[in-house]
C-alpha cells in the first residue's frame, strides 16, 4: 500500500515541479526582484535594526502583540528545522553539489517574494476576539484579491501541510537520527507525541516564549561547530566552492558520472523552498503577528530570515557534507540525517552523533512548534471555534506519531506535494497583489529617506487599499 502512494506521489511531483512551479518560484522572485529595486539587498542593514524594535505598550504597560524578535523567531522554528540538515544532506546526495547553487539562488532571488508576502501579512491582518492578531495568505487573499475560495482552500492545504506533512518530517527525521542506537521508532514518537501535547495545549504564548530562546541558542552552537570543522580544512573550501558552481551547470563530473543540471535545480529549488520558505506562504502567518508601525518592517525582517536559514545554516551543512569522504552521489544509500551524522563524525569523531542527536531534536521539535502554530492560524481562519483547534491539535499530535515510523521517501514525498500546492496559490497571489506591494514599500522608503521612523497610513498611499482593518488613516494633528 505504501508503494503505490509513494508512486503517486512521485508522478505529482515530477509533473508539479518539472513543468511550471520551478520557473514560478524564480520568476516571482526575479520579478519582485526588479520590480521593488533589489529591495532584498539594499535594506540589508535596516533589516538587523528592525529586528531589535520593541512594540508598543497598551496603557497597563503590557505588550502589544508579538514582538519584531519574536515573529522572527517563530518563523526561523519552522524555517531552521529538519530541513536545513537532512533536506540538504538529501539534495546533495541525489542531485549533486549543485543542489547547493540552486539553493543560493532560490533564496537571493526569494527575498523579494519573502519580503511581499510579509508586508502583504502585515496590511491585511485582523485581531481575534483574544486581542492578538493573526494573518497570513488567506487573509490577503479574501480581503486584498476578494477570492474567499482561494483563501479557504489556501487555508486548508496549508494546515495539513504543517500540521500534517511538515511535521511528520520532522519526527521521521528525529526518529531515523536515532536508529544508529537501534531505537524503536515507535517509542520515539510516542514520547514526541506526549511532548507535543504539553507544548500545544499551552496556547501561543508558550510557543512564543520556547521559541525565542531555544532557535538562537541551537542554531549558534550547531554554526560553531561546523564553522571550526571549515577552518579546520580551511585548504578544501575554495575547490569545494568550485565544484558547487561547476556542476550547477552539469559541467563536473560526480560520483562516477555528470548528474544533469536538471536534477541539480530541481532538488536545490524543492530543498531550498522546503528549509527557506521564500514564497511558499508559511512565514507570512508568522509576519502578521507582530505589532509593527509600518507592514514593510515586517517584510524586511522575515526577508533576513531567508538568509539566516540559506547562507547561514544551510551552506554549513552543505559544507560538512562535502567534506565527508564517503559521500555518494546519486546512489541514494545514504540520504538525509544519517548522511549528515557520518559527515561529522568523520570530523570531530563518536560525540558528532550525539551532538547532532541533540540538535536534530531541538531544530525538529522547535520546528513541530512553528508548524503546528501556522495551522493553528489557518485552522482559525475556517472554523473560528474552539472545538475545531481541539479536534486538529489531536490530529496533529496523532502525525507526530505517524510521521516517526514512516518511510523516509514518503513523508518527503507528501510534503513536497502540499508545499506545491501551498506554493501555487501564494505566489500567484503576490503578484495579483503586487500594487500594494510597490505602494507599502514607496511609503516606507520615502520615510526612510527623510530620516524617519516610518508609520503607515492608508491615506498616505497612491492607492487605496479596503479591508485593512487594523491600520487608520492619518490623524488630523499629523496631516
Amino acid at each position: 500500500m505504501s508503494d503505490k502512494i509513494l508512486d503517486s506521489l512521485t508522478i505529482i511531483n515530477d509533473f508539479m515541479w518539472t513543468y511550471f512551479l520551478i520557473g514560478l518560484v524564480i520568476v516571482t522572485g526575479i520579478y519582485f526582484t526588479f520590480s521593488t529595486r533589489f529591495v532584498q539587498f539594499t535594506f540589508i542593514k535596516e533589516m538587523f535594526r528592525l529586528i531589535t524594535e520593541k512594540p508598543s505598550e497598551t496603557k497597563d504597560g503590557e505588550q502589544k502583540g508579538v514582538s519584531a524578535f519574536q515573529a522572527f523567531t517563530i518563523s526561523a522554528a519552522s524555517r531552521v528545522g529538519t530541513g536545513t540538515i537532512a533536506g540538504v544532506a538529501i539534495a546533495i546526495a541525489l542531485g549533486g553539489p549543485g543542489s547547493v547553487f540552486w539553493m543560493w539562488v532560490m533564496a537571493l532571488f526569494g527575498g523579494a517574494s519573502s519580503f511581499a508576502e510579509s508586508a502583504l501579512a502585515q496590511v491585511y491582518k485582523v485581531k481575534d476576539r483574544k486581542g492578538v492578531f493573526r494573518g497570513g495568505p488567506a487573509y490577503y487573499m479574501e480581503k486584498g484579491l476578494g477570492q474567499r475560495w482561494m483563501g479557504v482552500l489556501f487555508a486548508f492545504v496549508i494546515s495539513i501541510t504543517y500540521g500534517f506533512a511538515f511535521n511528520s518530517v520532522q519526527t521521521n527525521t528525529i526518529a531515523q537520527s536515532l536508529a544508529i542506537y537501534n531505537i524503536d521508532s515507535k517509542v520515539v514518537g510516542i514520547a514526541l507525541a506526549i511532548l507535543t501535547v504539553f507544548v500545544i495545549f499551552g496556547g501561543v504564548t508558550k510557543i512564543v516564549k520556547i521559541t525565542q530562546w531555544l532557535v538562537p541558542v541551537m542554531a549558534v552552537i550547531y554554526l560553531f561547530i561546523v564553522l571550526v570543522i571549515m577552518i579546520i580544512n580551511f585548504d578544501k573550501i575554495p575547490m569545494l566552492i568550485t565544484t558547487i558552481f561547476k556542476s550547477a551547470f552539469g559541467l563536473e563530473q560526480v560520483g562516477g558520472g555528470v548528474i544533469g543540471m536538471g536534477t541539480a535545480v530541481l532538488l536545490g529549488v524543492k530543498r531550498g523552498m522546503f528549509t527557506n520558505e521564500a514564497g511558499l506562504g508559511s512565514t507570512p502567518n508568522a509576519a502578521a503577528t507582530a505589532d509593527s508601525s509600518h507592514p514593510a518592517k515586517q517584510g524586511l525582517i522575515q526577508t533576513l530570515g531567508v538568509y539566516f536559514d540559506t547562507c547561514l545554516v544551510c551552506t554549513a551543512t552543505a559544507f560538512l557534507i562535502l567534506l565527508y569522504p564517503g559521500l555518494e552521489f546519486g546512489s541514494g544509500k545514504m540520504q538525509g540525517i544519517q548522511l549528515t551524522q557520518a559527515a561529522l563524525t568523520s570530523q570531530i569523531g563518536s560525540v558528532g552523533t550525539i551532538f547532532l542527536i541533540v540538535a536534530i531534536f531541538l531544530f525538529g521539535y522547535s520546528s513541530v512548534i512553528g508548524n503546528y502554530y501556522y495551522g493553528e492560524t489557518n485552522i482559525q481562519y475556517l472554523i473560528p471555534k474552539k472545538w475545531a483547534v481541539n479536534i486538529y491539535r489531536a490530529l496533529c499530535i496523532l502525525f507526530v506519531y505517524l510521521g516517526s515510523i514512516a518511510d523516509l521517501n514518503l513523508v518527503w514525498g507528501a510534503a513536497d506535494v502540499t508545499m506545491g500546492v501551498m506554493a501555487t496559490l501564494n505566489l500567484v497571489a503576490i503578484v495579483g497583489l503586487s500594487g500594494v506591494v510597490y505602494a507599502v514599500l514607496k511609503d516606507y522608503v520615502k520615510q526612510y529617506k527623510q530620516g524617519k521612523d516610518p508609520h503607515f497610513y492608508l491615506d498616505n498611499l497612491p492607492i487605496k487599499i479596503d479591508n485593512a482593518e487594523c491600520w487608520e488613516n492619518k490623524p488630523k494633528e499629523e496631516k
